[in-house]
């Protein structure tokens, strides 16, 4: 090579490869997350609608779980299913920052599940705008077909059920759709109108119980009480048209027959029971139709049915309860069909053993209602004495169960007023006065299971004690006042620590409706609304209850050896107590009973006011 060739020459620019050096790789692609579309979204929206409503039997998804599992960190699933587990990892290289693709996913979860319940809002919207009235009335009318279709498939093949089977399919698809009508008690008129009422009644016995089933559920739930709040008119015309249908005796008739070891046969009753409530609940007077109807007669078979408690036993007791509640009529029946001896047998029950649970607390506490409320009847109080409910109430005083505070309220309901001089004069013969007087001088603590507090025991047992003061003569009576003396006149110190505890709760009452009076006085009330108001006010506050405990005072200190009087006098005081306050409680006491009120004549108001003015 000559000099000019080698002045020529120029080395190649850039990095000089090595035979043996390593290829370099390439630098990796850093992917962003893609911004959907609103097409792609909307085919997310879908796959999620269908998933959902598939997987989850079309629930709408709980929003507020979505954002717990978001916050913890889970995965949340798309809707979509993925086979053998976990989804397979991305190809692509993650950004190293995560939290940007974490609140990417959640964004569009959210936004997902958000277009989710717009879509389901609208399409629920479309569904009710759907249902006019030529909606609803083409609804009615298909029903009525369905029935008259059934009842003629059913007379030309009674004995071959595969004839009438797809009638009757089809009869309670459209009782399931007429479910629709629940929300708007407006239309309820157009069943009364076409006389749709009817057909549904005459279904509650229908031969097939599915069918009957369906229908008390459709009733059930045309009969809730919401119904009235929207509509009160639509919702007291269906039930009017029910009772002139004589709706009470088609259900009894339909729970006959139904057998509740069936699951489905079980919630046709609950749903029959909840029938009944709802259409007290709308309308009270319709209790003495169902009474008349046998409605009665059943909850005590019922009751007294051998099978293992559950819901339906619980919730008839309570339907029991509020019947009687209303009418003489229904405890009169109550007694006939001796239903006194029933709830006795019942609630002996639980004599020796507290009740297991809040649901078998809550059907005691039924029992011993319905007890009560049947007790109010005179005739019943007979009963009740024959069938040894006395005995029954004193042992469960002695037991010192649960049952014991709403023992003592049947005993008081059954020793009050000049009705009860029997059950007073039993309950001394069985020795009663030892199992009283203990509770009298130490009332048993508070039990928040049945609600009984000190103050209830305290009132019942004085209640109870003032009763037979004005109902026990002879050696019974002198058997009580003699309980007074014993222990160094013990009882007449309880009587009066009473007195003071219930009279400086009804002066703190006093003081604060002196000032309320005032005010409502020149704000231009009605003085008589306003004396009625506060007198039940002061009654709640323990005026009965100190009224009760001052009765005794003065008919033991008349009656009783003067020791009694002088122990009375002494402790009055010691304590700056006033006889004249004394005086002025019996006194009102007499003058808020009225002509021949709780049960006391116009002789005892005044062998009581006599009472007053000689202590």
């Amino acid at each position: 090579m000559d000099v000019g060739e080698l002045l020529a020459f120029k080395p190649k620019a850039g990095k000089r490869d090595y035979d043996d050096a390593p290829a370099e790789s390439p630098k990796p692609k850093i992917s962003k997350p893609a911004l959907k579309s609103d097409k792609t979204m909307e085919k997310e929206l879908d796959t999620f609608f269908v998933n959902a409503k598939l997987g989850g039997g079309g629930d709408r998804p709980k929003k507020k779980a979505t954002r717990l599992q978001l916050q913890a960190g889970a995965a949340v699933s798309s809707g979509l299913k993925i086979s053998g587990g976990s989804a397979p990892a991305p190809s692509a290289v993650s950004l190293p920052d995560e939290n940007v693709n974490d609140e990417t996913e959640e964004e569009r979860q959210m936004k997902l599940l958000e277009m989710w319940e717009e879509k389901v809002k609208a399409k629920d919207l479309n569904d009710e705008e759907q249902y006019d009235d030529q909606k609803v009335k083409k609804l009615i009318l298909s029903f009525e077909k369905k029935v008259y279709k059934n009842q003629e498939m059913r007379i030309k093949f009674p004995d071959n059920p595969e004839k009438f089977m797809e009638s009757e399919l089809d009869l309670n698809d459209v009782v399931m759709e007429m479910k629709i009508l629940a929300t708007m008690p407006e239309q309820y008129h157009y069943l009364v109108e076409l006389r749709s009422v009817n057909s549904l009644l005459a279904l509650i016995n229908h031969a097939n119980t599915d069918i009957a089933i369906a229908v008390i559920d459709l009733i059930q739930e045309l009969t809730e009480v919401d119904s009235v709040t929207e509509n009160e008119e639509g919702a007291n015309l269906l039930a009017d048209a029910l009772m002139d249908g004589q709706a009470g005796s088609l259900i009894v008739q339909n729970l006959e027959r139904l057998d509740e070891s069936v699951k489905e046969e079980a919630t046709g009753v609950h749903n029959s029971l909840g029938v009944v409530e709802n259409l007290l609940e709308l309308k009270p007077e319709f209790g003495l139709n169902f009474a008349q109807q046998g409605f009665v007669a059943w909850l005590l078979k019922r009751l007294k049915a051998k099978i293992p408690f559950g819901g339906n036993k619980l919730y008839a007791s309570e339907i029991l309860s509020i019947l009687l509640q209303s009418h003489d009529e229904i405890r009169k029946l109550v007694g006939e069909l001796e239903g006194i001896d029933i709830l006795l047998q019942q609630l002996a029950a639980f004599k020796r053993h507290d009740p297991k649970g809040a649901e078998e607390v809550e059907f005691m506490e039924n029992l011993f209602n319905c007890l009560c409320s049947s007790l109010l009847l005179v005739d019943n109080r007979g009963k009740f004495l024959h069938g040894e409910g006395l005995q029954l109430m004193n042992l469960m005083l002695r037991e010192k169960k649960m049952s014991r505070n709403s023992a003592l309220k049947v005993l008081d309901h059954a020793m009050s007023g000049p009705d009860g001089a029997s059950n007073s004069a039993k309950f001394v013969d069985i020795l009663g006065l030892r199992t009283l007087f203990p509770i009298f001088m130490k009332p048993p603590k508070k039990n928040k299971k049945v609600g009984s507090s000190r103050k209830d025991h305290e009132e019942h047992v004085i209640s109870i004690i003032s009763s037979m003061l004005q109902n026990l003569s002879g050696s019974h009576r002198q058997r009580l006042i003699a309980k007074f003396t014993e222990n160094d006149f013990a009882k007449v110190d309880r009587l009066m620590e009473l007195h003071f505890k219930y009279y400086e709760r009804v002066q703190r009452v006093d003081n604060r409706l002196d000032a309320e009076r005032t005010r409502l006085l020149v704000e231009g009330e009605d003085e008589e609304e306003i004396e009625e108001d506060f007198y039940l006010r002061r009654l709640d506050a323990g005026l009965f209850t100190l009224q009760q405990t001052d009765y005794v005072l003065v008919d033991i200190c008349a009656s009783g050896s003067s020791s009694i009087k002088q122990r009375v006098l002494q402790i009055l005081n010691l304590r700056s107590g006033s006889v004249k306050s004394i005086r002025t409680i019996i006194r009102e006491y007499v003058g808020n009973l009225g002509d021949n009120a709780g049960n006391v004549s116009g002789v005892d108001k005044q062998r009581i006011l006599g009472l007053a003015d000689k202590f």
